[in-house]
């Protein structure tokens, strides 16, 4: 019989999954794109509004691509719409964060010590930031689509700044990255939603009755892709921190994730760069290693910050219910013996230097929270400890998944 927890891994795992995939095909072909824009080349026999072209090869065939600035005089035949990629990749990752951090928020989005939130409060502020970002960001760029691109960036960089900040206010630092990213994410798919697609559906519907496209709508549009792809890469590493401690578990959480944003902008630099065969900038690498060292050592300037003592009458109802079991005390002495080593504040087990996932499981409050993790971890699944290095028995195993089940009656 599958129980609960059972089916949420799976169904957390499928829309992991899912949302890579998605994000994949979505990347790839902004990446492409970009490239084959910058790569393009003028020629005396292109057709009339054609704006350039570009061979390429590649399956064990040619290509000969050309790109019309506003449009071509007709509508063509066949036309293909780049949008479905963004779209899932964008719902797919909202699933995942609702089935994350707003299904487990007292686990993994709120943290007493940064905010202390109700559940409904921490996913309000959550889905609110994210519409929030965007209307600040579409109307910083419906004001200056005219003006410098550059300042323009400088300007969304400040507004940036001012979001990590505030998400490393009211989150857990774990959570903060994956909202920055989510916030980041948003944009990018609202951009195709809102302005892209809507802007060339324009543009087909002008030629369709005859009439010349504006090439405004198309200014507009580049503006909105260019964005996409310089802040493509640092979402990734945001999607990726979670796995990683160190980029989350200091106060110095906010700095690290806006230089993450200047790395990204310094190594797509190089990229666009060399595909608009403008030059060779090998000094971008140099800047994205200052930047990386510079992060390396914010995550460990100060310790990472030591959990405050939580009292078990202070827990969540749902946690507390597993604090409350006969069996705890068992099930806590048997977690602090074989889990704790690694998963504490100051990890004792050779090799480990900070808490896999941030996860510390030294304190019955600590454990009771993360009894889900636990038991699907070591009870249902031998995951952990890895390679059973602590030798952690089959009754003890036992006793961690009867004691979850009997709590939550599965």
């Amino acid at each position: 019989m599958f129980e609960l927890a059972v089916i949420g891994s799976w169904a957390e795992f499928a829309l992991r999954w899912l949302h890579v995939v998605t994000a994949i095909a979505w990347i790839g072909s902004s990446f492409y794109f970009i490239a084959l824009d910058l790569g393009l080349r003028k020629a005396p026999h292109l057709p009339k509004g054609a704006h350039g072209e570009e061979w390429q090869v590649h399956g064990g065939g040619f290509y000969h691509i050309q790109k019309y600035l506003v449009a071509p005089e007709r509508m063509p035949e066949h036309l293909t719409w780049f949008k479905w990629e963004s779209y899932m990749t964008w719902l797919s990752g909202f699933a995942l964060m609702a089935m994350v951090y707003y299904l487990g928020a007292e686990f993994y989005l709120i943290d007493p010590d940064v905010l202390d939130l109700a559940v409904w409060q921490a996913v309000a502020l959550s889905v609110a930031s994210l519409a929030f970002g965007w209307l600040v960001y579409d109307q910083i760029c419906k004001r200056f689509v005219n003006a410098n691109q550059t300042y323009v960036m400088i300007a969304l960089f400040i507004v940036l700044v001012g979001m990590s900040y505030f998400y490393t206010s009211v989150f857990t630092g774990r959570a903060a990255m994956i909202h920055l990213g989510a916030w980041t994410a948003t944009i990018m798919s609202a951009n195709v939603f809102m302005v892209i697609i809507p802007n060339q559906k324009i543009v087909v519907a002008d030629l369709i009755a005859g009439r010349a496209p504006d090439p405004r709508y198309g200014k507009i549009a580049k503006q909105r892709s260019t964005h996409n792809n310089y802040l493509t890469l640092p979402v990734i590493f945001m999607m990726l921190s979670n796995h990683y401690p160190l980029a989350f578990g200091t106060q110095y959480t906010w700095i690290i994730a806006s230089l993450v944003f200047l790395m990204g902008v310094s190594i797509r630099h190089y990229f666009n760069s060399n595909h608009a065969r403008t030059g060779n900038p090998m000094w971008t690498w140099a800047v994205t290693a200052v930047i990386f060292v510079l992060i390396m050592w914010l995550s460990i300037a100060p310790a990472m910050r030591q959990d405050a003592e939580e009292d078990l009458a202070m827990l969540p109802p749902a946690a507390a219910r597993f604090a409350q079991h006969p069996e705890f005390e068992d099930v806590f002495f048997t977690v602090a013996g074989r889990c704790s080593m690694c998963h504490g504040a100051d990890p004792a087990y050779p090799g480990i230097h900070w808490a896999p996932r941030g996860l510390h499981l030294e304190t019955e409050a600590q454990v009771a929270r993360a009894a889900t993790l636990i038991y699907l971890q070591a009870g249902r699944a031998h995951a952990m400890p890895p390679s059973n290095v602590t030798w952690m028995e089959d009754a003890e195993r036992a006793l961690i998944t009867r004691w979850y089940e009997d709590v939550t009656g599965t």
